[in-house]
């Protein structure tokens, strides 16, 4: 990925996954803009819904340490570039085999390895050749010629939406928007008249809506449709504001004359909390048109939060549960990165050999901890004072996902009744080391229906440096149904 340093309101993102566009042109025929044309097979039996579906990232796993790793951390889903497309002038070669920064990565041997090994492949569609750019040079810039633009995204799809690659999810773009709610003037990835390095100098992209729509967006998502394949949105900038968001989506193009919504199946942010998503999930999902919501992009220096990745996901799944969860890819995130230096990262990729960052061995007590059939747990768990808790069914064990101060908490968990008669399994887990705490650390008791839990919080507690400090575990009690 490209290390290019940018501003970004809450965050500061090292980040530019780049791709130079072009190809060779076919007719393009129309269809209907509806949902992607594939009859999905109904399944013989409803699928289980896993912890696992809900998690992806950025990048490729390119060895069989890798693909270990990944499954350890239940990483089902990569997000990557292709091209370099016709970098260099127009009516060259169109090359579309390679995928990272710079290119220098075979792109068909690696869809091929996911393929094999169960995961799922994203191919992000951009950028514009600086030689076909609007604003000279600039490749995150609306393309002059919209011909390059789709004869690049035919040739992409076309390749990869077929055997032996079989791919079925394809991003237009990257964090196209205009001027932001956080206050930047143009996007990032997105650049028009009187854009300027410099913020204070750079002006309004009046037209980026339009020209987004009307030159990128429809052009692309025409062509991922005709290949019965799915449009993912080119993920919203969490700085643009929901509001907005909802304007770009609804956009209808007086050109065209057609909504921007109506050629997009997954709704895509970055960098939003979960709860963020039930406003686009009652105004898009739950009714349609589009089939889920993902996030592409999540992580990057939230990660300095040890919590933050086993929360995310925790609470992400407690949510999609209840949310018509009726597809194993209908919600996913993608964490941003799981590879780098950074000591945050999901994996410090050595030398001498590859390890797990505490964000990345946290996903691996996540999957130990939760990797069973997931299920809603109805009843309302109490919480003491100083205690958050979230819980969910994970085979036939109830998680519960608790962050609280040291020393003794309490939790009363109603709905489990039948467990009275029966000795009563349990375990406290460190969300970030998987170690379990010692059986005199926890008591169970019942009143009125309800189960007591007595549970010792250590007085090290892994959250140190948020505030006030709390340490995040599970409480998982054994075959409770």
């Amino acid at each position: 990925m490209d290390r290019l340093k940018i501003r970004a309101g809450r965050r500061r993102v090292l980040r530019a996954l780049a791709a130079l566009g072009a190809g060779a042109a076919l007719p393009l025929s129309r269809i209907t803009p509806a949902r992607a044309l594939i009859q999905d097979a109904p399944p013989s039996r409803p699928q289980a819904r896993m912890m696992t579906d809900l998690i992806g990232t950025n990048g490729w796993a390119t060895s069989p340490t890798d693909l270990q790793m990944w499954r350890a951390m239940g990483i089902s889903w990569g997000r990557g570039s292709v091209g370099p497309g016709q970098p260099d002038r127009p009516g060259e070669n169109m090359r579309i085999d390679k995928t990272g920064s710079t290119f220098d990565s075979d792109l068909p041997s690696v869809l091929i390895r996911n393929e094999r090994n169960g995961i799922g492949s994203l191919l992000l569609l951009g950028y514009t050749p600086a030689w076909n750019a609007s604003v000279p040079g600039d490749s995150n810039s609306a393309p002059v010629d919209v011909d390059a633009w789709t004869q690049y995204v035919d040739a992409v799809v076309r390749k990869y939406s077929a055997p032996p690659y079989n791919l079925r999810y394809f991003q237009i773009w990257n964090e196209a928007a205009g001027k932001l709610s956080g206050g930047l003037p143009q996007a990032t990835f997105w650049h028009g008249p009187r854009f300027d390095k410099d913020e204070k100098h750079a002006q309004p992209y009046e037209r980026a809506m339009q020209d987004y729509v009307e030159r990128i967006h429809i052009p692309a998502a025409r062509i991922i449709r005709r290949y019965h394949a799915y449009v993912v949105y080119g993920g919203w900038p969490d700085q643009g504001g929901l509001d907005n968001f909802q304007r770009w989506l609804e956009y209808r193009s007086p050109a065209l004359k057609e909504r921007m919504l109506d050629w997009v199946d997954y709704i895509d942010t970055h960098y939003l909390p979960v709860s963020d998503m039930e406003s686009l999930y009652q105004q898009y999902v739950k009714n349609g048109p589009a089939r889920g919501i993902w996030q592409t992009e999540i992580g990057n220096e939230y990660m300095k939060d040890p919590h933050y990745l086993p929360r995310y996901f925790f609470d992400f799944a407690v949510w999609a549960l209840g949310r018509q969860w009726d597809d194993p890819n209908k919600y996913l995130s993608m964490i941003y990165h799981w590879d780098g230096y950074e000591p945050f990262r999901l994996t410090h990729r050595g030398p001498p050999a590859r390890t797990y960052n505490a964000s990345g061995q946290s996903l691996v007590v996540l999957r130990q901890t939760a990797g069973g059939e997931l299920a809603s747990f109805t009843q309302p768990v109490q919480g003491g004072p100083s205690v958050a808790v979230k819980a969910l069914f994970s085979g036939s064990d109830l998680v519960m996902q608790v962050s609280a101060a040291s020393g003794w908490q309490t939790l009363a968990i109603p709905g489990l009744e039948s467990l009275r008669s029966r000795t009563v399994q349990m375990d406290f887990i460190d969300a970030l080391t998987g170690n379990a705490s010692a059986s005199n650390t926890l008591a169970t008791s019942w009143d009125n229906g309800l189960m007591k839990v007595r549970f010792r919080v250590p007085d090290k507690v892994n959250g140190a440096d948020n505030d006030p400090p709390k340490h995040l575990a599970y409480l998982v009690v054994r075959h409770a149904t």
